[in-house]
């Protein structure tokens, strides 16, 4: 950063900005931030102003303020909570694969819990959402919006808001990943397998039997995932 020079763009909050430059290891964790009126002055903002956004990010455990002291930027991976993961996600403009395949490790660890949890609880709504699975157009487009939609209803149908709220945290990266995902047919069809294999256990009421479908289907995905990537990065 130059001093002086106006970052803000019309675009972005104070927050997005400093979010991204920890990031980024413009300000790496262990790190200090400047002086406040040295880093105002270079953001081109008032002090009130990024006084404000510290304290909102050190609520969300970016960074630790420390009276008479600089502000210390913290580790985030092991001091950061729900917001923070929401955080890093919105302001990934390019996710590596290994983030991408840990978001994958969290919903195989995620998914069958609640998915078991939904046809235990609300097997009859589980059949009602799944059947329509049989109208999908054949394009990622499609799958993708289909596949947000049933993993967030079926977190909502386990009647554990937890699971819903993890699973909205990955709702800004989830377009992204699936469009990639969804644009191999081998893909598509594997999904659409696990879609009616999962159905048929929701109409047999047999909710230890969908959550052992999703398991395997969730860890299925993480290998899928990794031979798009690579098939995306040989073209």
């Amino acid at each position: 950063m130059e001093k002086n020079q106006t970052y803000v763009k019309p675009t972005q909050t104070i927050d997005q900005l400093l979010i991204k430059a920890i990031l980024e290891d413009q300000f790496p964790p262990g790190s200090t931030l400047p002086p406040e009126r040295e880093l105002s002055s270079k953001l081109g903002i008032a002090r009130t102003t990024l006084r404000e956004s510290l304290q909102r990010l050190a609520r969300d455990k970016w960074l630790t303020i420390r009276k008479g002291q600089p502000t210390l930027v913290n580790h985030f991976w092991q001091e950061g909570n729900l917001n923070t993961l929401e955080n890093i996600i919105t302001n990934t403009e390019h996710p590596t694969e290994n983030f991408v395949v840990h978001l994958l490790e969290v919903r195989a660890s995620l998914a069958p819990a609640f998915v078991r949890e939904a046809v235990l609880k609300n097997p009859a709504k589980v059949i009602a959402i799944l059947a329509k699975s049989d109208e999908l157009e054949d394009d990622p487009a499609s799958f993708t919006s289909y596949d947000w939609e049933l993993q967030k209803q079926l977190a909502v149908l386990s009647e554990n808001p937890i699971y819903v709220l993890l699973i909205n945290s990955f709702s800004q990266i989830y377009e992204h990943m699936g469009l990639l995902y969804f644009s191999h047919q081998q893909n598509r069809e594997a999904t659409h397998m696990f879609y009616a294999r999962l159905l048929t256990a929701a109409m047999s009421k047999d909710a230890n039997q969908a959550e052992q479908i999703t398991k395997e289907d969730m860890l299925k995905s993480i290998t899928l995932w990794k031979n798009a990537i690579n098939s995306t990065d040989q073209t």
